[in-house]
């Protein structure tokens, strides 16, 4: 997780909750003030679904005995990361056509993906806080346990949607629950990330894909010691990419499974039902050694500590990087476009977790939260989130973008790059990207593979799932497990910040500034005894 994120956390929202629970966020100069104001309204969610037969049987369009009760809000303020179209990719067109539908008007506040979480930081320490906002599951369960998060229990276990019978996985809301409460909805799963090798790379040397280590840190070697990309210099190629050496976020550890294996780098439960520092472990001692041993030998890009994730994309796409592990499902499409778009071979490589990992991760779901300041949360629950998963149109947006923009059903030939495709009328289709008109939109923010909810009248866009994104997916949830919970009381948010600066100058010193890991491991012992010591009193109290 973000460190500066966390480091102030407790201060932030000590203070922030100090200030009147007034309602926040704005729209250019408008006063925090009027987010999420309601007046009192017989007008429904004005979610229509695809076709007529939908229409009739939204649930949305069944709320009328309810809709004295809850008022529905003029204004919703609304903080997201890139996970949503962004504004190159015609969030705007999105934005309008969900507030036609919702008949409310949605201010969206959506800070650069990368910094993210920094953005989110600071907006709680200013105190004007949107009413509903994006949450990683480790934020999520920090910001719920210091009061910032409004209780939705109720609203959730009396609500429409989950009457519905539409629910695939009420499994996952109930995992969401913190001491028994519910802070946020999360509209689909978590998914998790796949190695992928490209198949070209392995059949020039005539390599088959690894199965254990020792085969995969061989691959790695090939990679970096030969011309792969033809150029004439072996030395313009590497074996593998990632954003870190350790991820920002839980699980941490997704970006480069085949050096960590059995380590988390955070604290879990054992199997003896009792809770660890898994950092301290010696499990983490061997993910140090294999990490160093890569970096040191140049099979590991060097760039990896400052990397951003479109930084390695971009590698990856510019034939500089034979493995690149990223996520399954509609990614595994998105990376195969992108290569064919750059006139190299696409064929990938789905590699089955090596035996030394056994099983991919599946982190826990991000999560839409409404905040303790917003003035209608009854309304906001029903009116922006539940609508997510309203099974017609609301969720048609959510999933696949504006019509118009991001898909069609117009009879067209649609180009993109060097390709051309030709629909009937009233066949669903995709557009290009507004922002990489060469590659075919897949999704907006709910990926149709993980959705939560299915549709009314099945999903519109079910044939633009491709076979490989499909496989990818498919391949994934067999080959994985879940995420060790998330969990977060007064001691970790007090302490976590520091600890984990500690953990990360740790790895960077230990991998890429010659420390050993015996050093490193007790420089971490040091420094964090007292700190891991009174955090896991208070978790096996």
């Amino acid at each position: 997780m973000k460190n500066s994120s966390k480091k102030f956390l407790a201060l932030a929202l000590c203070l922030a909750l100090m200030m009147n629970f007034t309602a926040c966020g704005s729209k250019g100069n408008e006063t925090s003030g009027e987010s999420a104001t309601a007046t009192p309204t017989t007008e429904t969610a004005a979610t229509k679904a695809p076709t007529e037969e939908a229409s009739e049987t939204t649930p949305t369009e069944t709320a009328e005995s309810t809709e004295s009760e809850v008022t529905k809000p003029e204004k919703i303020t609304v903080m997201m990361d890139g996970t949503v179209f962004t504004e190159a990719n015609g969030r705007a067109a999105f934005e309008e056509q969900l507030e036609q539908n919702l008949g409310i008007d949605i201010v969206f506040n959506q800070p650069d993906h990368s910094g993210y979480y920094d953005v989110v930081s600071q907006t709680f320490v200013g105190g004007d806080w949107p009413d509903v906002i994006l949450l990683g599951a480790a934020y999520y369960a920090t910001y719920a346990t210091e009061g910032a998060l409004a209780d939705i229990t109720d609203l959730w276990e009396n609500s429409e949607l989950k009457a519905s019978g539409r629910i695939t996985n009420e499994d996952l809301i109930e995992g969401l629950k913190i001491d028994g409460t519910l802070y946020g909805f999360s509209p689909a799963r978590g998914n998790g990330c796949i190695t992928y090798v490209r198949k070209a790379w392995l059949d020039q040397l005539g390599l088959s894909a690894p199965t254990t280590y020792a085969e995969y840190l061989d691959m790695l070697k090939q990679f970096t010691e030969n011309d792969m990309d033809g150029s004439g210099d072996p030395r313009n190629t590497y074996g593998v990419t990632a954003a870190g050496l350790i991820g920002n976020e839980a699980p941490y550890i997704n970006y480069l499974p085949e050096f960590y294996q059995d380590a988390y780098p955070d604290f879990y439960k054992n199997d003896q039902g009792v809770w660890v520092d898994g950092f301290s472990e010696e499990a983490m001692s061997g993910a140090l050694s294999r990490l160093k041993e890569a970096y040191e030998a140049g099979y590991i890009d060097k760039e990896t500590i400052t990397n951003g994730t479109k930084d390695c994309r971009n590698k990856f796409y510019d034939n500089k990087v034979g493995v690149f592990t990223y996520w399954a499902g509609t990614w595994a499409s998105n990376l195969t476009d992108n290569l064919d778009a750059n006139g190299l071979d696409s064929e990938l490589v789905m590699l089955p977790p090596i035996t030394e990992v056994g099983t991919y991760i599946e982190r826990q779901a991000p999560v839409w939260c409404i905040t303790s300041k917003c003035q209608n949360v009854e309304g906001v629950f029903k009116y922006f989130i539940e609508t997510m998963l309203d099974g017609g149109t609301v969720q048609t947006l959510w999933t696949y973008g504006s019509e118009g923009t991001h898909w069609s059903t117009a009879a067209e030939t649609v180009t993109y790059g060097d390709n051309s495709v030709t629909y009937e009328e009233g066949q669903f289709h995709m557009l290009p990207s507004p922002e990489q008109p060469d590659t075919l939109l897949k999704k907006n923010h709910i990926d149709p593979m993980l959705s939560l909810a299915t549709f009314i009248n099945g999903d519109p866009g079910v044939d633009n799932i491709t076979a490989l994104a499909r496989e990818s997916a498919e391949d994934f949830n067999e080959w994985s497990k879940l995420a060790p919970v998330i969990v977060s009381n007064e001691t970790i948010t007090n302490y976590s910040g520091d600890l984990w600066d500690l953990r990360n100058k740790v790895i960077t010193e230990v991998v890429t500034q010659g420390m050993s890991v015996e050093d490193g491991m007790q420089m971490y012992k040091d420094g964090s005894a007292s700190m891991v010591e009174e955090i896991l009193a208070s978790l096996n109290q």
